[in-house]
């Protein structure tokens, strides 16, 4: 569910762009990353980093595109921010004893130390590589166009962790009461 709660910034921004405007457009986003990282605080207690930083963004390069009627700034945005990913993954190679994937609660997948080593160098690259094309095509393309690109990368990730799956399928824990059941 938090997913979709994740996404919908995403698709009210692609909404506004295609019914109205880039500018109508990026008023839905800054108010709805807000509107997100408030929802987040009030329910959890708490604002996560990536959220409170999407939101700042939104204002900061929104902001900047309502102010100079320039769309440029909130389509690099996008870029920033992957960019500011790879970043903070790449930082916690050198500080901290895990890396920051490693440091995400879950239960099912165990990976040796230098497993996720790799699959954070993996993810360092991808939002690299999507940061690139996003600018590439901000630059070179309609604002239709870069938005339709922008819809189909919100489902780039969930691509990117199944092609991950082969690799990955040997460190799943099973639980044991389930492997004799029956």
């Amino acid at each position: 569910m938090n997913a979709l709660i994740d996404l919908l910034p995403l698709l009210l921004f692609l909404a506004a762009l295609k019914i109205f405007n880039i500018y109508v457009a990026t008023v839905a986003l800054m108010v709805s990353c807000t509107a997100l990282a408030a929802y987040y605080w009030l329910r959890r207690g708490r604002l996560p980093k990536m959220h409170a930083i999407t939101a700042v963004l939104s204002w900061v390069f929104g902001g900047m595109t309502l102010y100079f009627r320039n769309p440029e700034f909130i389509k690099i945005k996008f870029s920033v921010v992957y960019v500011l990913m790879a970043a903070a993954m790449l930082a916690s190679h050198f500080m901290g004893d895990k890396v920051l994937l490693a440091r995400i609660p879950q239960d099912v997948l165990k990976l040796p130390d230098a497993v996720w080593r790799r699959m954070s160098l993996a993810w360092i690259i991808y939002f690299l590589a999507i940061a690139a094309v996003n600018f590439y095509i901000a630059e070179n393309f309609s604002d239709a166009a870069w938005g339709n690109f922008k819809f189909a990368s919100a489902f780039f990730p969930m691509v990117f962790m199944l092609l991950q799956a082969p690799f990955l399928a040997r460190y799943l824990e099973t639980d044991p009461e389930s492997d004799h059941a029956g």
